[in-house]
């Protein structure tokens, strides 16, 4: 799909902060894609569709977790998870993307997952640093990200959980699973 008529098919579905957040990431993941040696174009699709579902409502997003055969602990956790797993389904049924690894990085790009692929790695990074974004330490992991990508996600990762431990709210396991495997790969 052409970057010109994935960005129609997102911009409707978000509002425009959103949508402006969207354009960071994919220019991010493309910067990304091309310095790791990820497939460029697979990261621009996955980076414009990666918040495709995030303003559907609650109610039609827990019905297809529920109904899709998606891990059913999602629905104890943090509602935001839940955009996630549900873009990658409404992106392959709405807008006809079928290609499992565009797919997975969007699946996977609030969560993380044991074994990330350098496509997952890129949208996932490139959704915590995009330039709009500014809170305490994504300076940090933006320097690291022009350096090493596997060093920068763990601090992601590891600023993310010590982020929801400080509000007080419960982890998804594979946030968890997902710090456990990068560090286990980086003293390898």
């Amino acid at each position: 799909m052409e970057r010109e008529k994935a960005l129609d098919l997102v911009k409707v579905q978000l509002t425009e902060h959103r949508y402006q957040h969207t354009l960071g990431v994919m220019e991010t993941a493309i910067t990304l894609a091309e310095k790791y040696g990820a497939d460029v174009k697979k990261a621009e699709i996955a980076a414009i569709f990666h918040d495709y579902a995030k303003f559907r409502p609650k109610g039609e997003m827990k019905e297809i977790i529920a109904s899709k055969g998606m891990p059913q602990d999602l629905l104890i956790f943090n509602s935001e998870l839940w955009h996630a797993p549900v873009g990658a389904y409404l992106v392959e049924t709405e807008a006809g993307i079928s290609d499992r690894e565009v797919l997975d990085a969007i699946r996977y790009h609030t969560s993380g997952r044991s074994n990330m692929t350098l496509l997952e790695k890129i949208i996932y990074l490139a959704d915590y640093i995009e330039p709009g974004r500014h809170f305490p330490g994504v300076e940090e992991v933006r320097e690291m990200a022009k350096e090493n990508l596997d060093k920068a996600l763990v601090k992601a990762v590891q600023n993310t959980i010590l982020f929801l431990m400080k509000k007080n709210q419960m982890i998804y396991p594979e946030t968890f699973y997902t710090y456990n495997d990068l560090i286990q790969k980086l003293e390898d």
